[in-house]
This record gives structure tokens, C-alpha cells and sequence, in this order.
């Protein structure tokens, strides 16, 4: 049977609207007629489109969530997904942001990186030294999203997919040119100074930049490409955390660096 057509502008429009009006998150692509993930994607390029053109910004890179078994676990999704950064949503380490600026905030402790050229598989399979020599610079890294409250007992991948996969926004630490080993480097998380938990770059496909690999190749299948400059959020090594109180939390990669975000709620 063939798949029904989908408006992307008008469904973006919809969800445009959701935003402001503070709408709890829906499974909505059932109901507007999205059955693939290019359909989902085709709604998250005009809804990303419509969120340029209104607050007057370019993207800054990408996102790539739902990397580590115990993410997919939390969702109930079996493989990556991937959203834009947009400028106006990067932050430094040491960003104060409030809760109440969001739906519902959360928070994911990730690997960035940032490219020195363009990295375009032109039909073949990315390896991971292509990647690094791609690579212009590592940072520690933090990135917000908005879930919106949704229900993760009843959630699809094509609706977080259409809603730019949740990306709020990113907190980045310094840079560094040099990196030790990106699969076994440990990244602990803090808050208000204690642990409350820990992860391996592994946990990212086994290696953050097989999460640059796939994201490659799947913005080629769209016809688009990572290019010179992009950051790349590459996935979480912990699962989310939902901040309840005002705290600070800190992010360290051992032997790399720490980025740190203060929230008030």
C-alpha cells in the first residue's frame, strides 16, 4: 500500500504552535500520515526551517541521539536519531539556564566534536580514521533537550524525529586538539558536587565516531553533508537526567576536560 502524502510545512506549523502554546508531547505522526523516517525527517527540516526564519539564525551542526544501549532502552527505540543545533542555542561552559524555559528539561552528557573539512561518504562506508582525520577538535559536552513531559511508555520514533529529536540547545566545553582514546575514556557526572553516575565513550556505538559515521551517512541519503566547522553531538553516555531542584552539574571526561551547567527550576 502506498504511503499517504504529507504536508511537512503544515505539520511543522503544528508543532511550531505546540511550542508556544506549551503543549504536552503527543505521538502525532500516526495521525498526520508520517509512516517513515524520511517522512519524519521532511517535517524536521521544515520545522527546523520555520524556527530559523523566526528567531532570524543558521544551524551551528547536529545532533545524534539514542546511541547507547541504555537510551534505546529508555525510549524504546532500536536505533540513532538526529537533529540541528541551531546557533542561538549553543552555550559555554558555566551557562545558567532556567527550567521554566522548557516544557520539561533535560539533560545528556555527551563527546562534541568539531570538524575540520567535510566528511561525505560518496557511497561507501565511513571508517573510523576517516572520521578522525575529519576531526578538527573534542570537547566535553552537554546537551539540553525538551521533552515536553511526554509519555515514554507510549513513545514512537517518528514523532521525536519530526520534533528535531527533542535538541533544546547544547553546552560546550573547551576544545582540545589532542584527545586520548575516545573508547575507553570515562565520563562521570555531578551534581551539586557528588557522582550520580558514569559512562565509557564505548557506550556510544561502541565509538563516538561511528556516531559521525552514520550521521554522514544519513544526511547524504538527504542530500545534504556534514561540513567544515559543523559540531557533532555524538550521544550519551549515561541516560538522561530530569533536574526536579536548582542545582549544578558537571560533566568531566577523564583526561580530556569538564563542562559545567547551572539550572535554576
Amino acid at each position: 500500500m502506498q504511503a499517504m502524502a504529507v504536508n511537512a510545512t503544515e505539520v511543522a506549523e503544528a508543532l511550531m504552535l505546540e511550542h508556544r502554546s506549551g503543549v504536552k508531547f503527543r505521538g502525532f505522526a500516526p495521525a498526520c500520515g508520517i509512516a517513515n523516517p524520511a517522512q519524519a525527517y521532511a517535517v524536521q527540516r521544515e520545522y527546523v526551517r520555520l524556527q530559523m526564519e523566526a528567531r532570524h539564525v543558521g544551524p551551528a551542526g547536529y545532533k545524534v541521539g539514542l546511541t547507547s544501549k541504555r537510551m534505546q532502552a529508555m525510549c524504546g527505540i532500536d536505533s540513532p536519531v538526529a537533529g540541528v543545533v541551531l546557533q542561538d542555542r549553543m552555550h559555554a561552559s558555566g551557562a545558567s539556564l532556567t527550567a521554566s524555559a522548557y516544557g520539561r528539561v533535560g539533560l545528556e552528557f555527551e563527546i562534541a566534536v568539531r570538524l575540520a573539512r567535510d566528511l561525505r561518504p560518496d557511497g561507501r562506508d565511513i571508517g573510523l580514521a576517516e572520521v578522525a582525520d575529519a576531526v578538527a577538535a573534542v570537547s566535553p559536552a552537554i546537551e539540553i533537550v525538551d521533552d515536553r513531559h511526554a509519555d515514554y511508555g507510549a513513545l514512537e520514533a517518528l514523532s521525536l524525529i519530526a520534533d528535531n529529536s527533542w535538541n533544546a540547545g547544547i553546552v560546550l566545553g573547551d576544545f582540545a586538539r589532542a584527545w586520548p582514546d575516545l573508547a575507553t575514556i570515562e565520563g562521570v557526572v555531578s551534581l551539586d558536587g557528588e557522582i550520580i553516575d558514569r559512562g565509557f565513550g564505548r557506550d556510544v556505538l561502541g565509538h563516538p565516531f561511528r556516531s559521525v559515521a552514520w550521521l554522514a551517512t544519513h544526511l547524504a541519503e538527504t542530500g545534504a553533508g556534514l561540513c567544515a566547522g559543523d559540531v557533532v553531538m555524538t550521544g550519551n553516555l549515561v541516560t538522561t537526567k530530569f533536574p526536579d531542584r536548582s542545582a549544578a552539574y558537571r560533566f568531566d571526561l577523564i583526561g580530556l576536560g569538564a563542562v559545567d551547567l547551572s539550572l535554576r527550576v
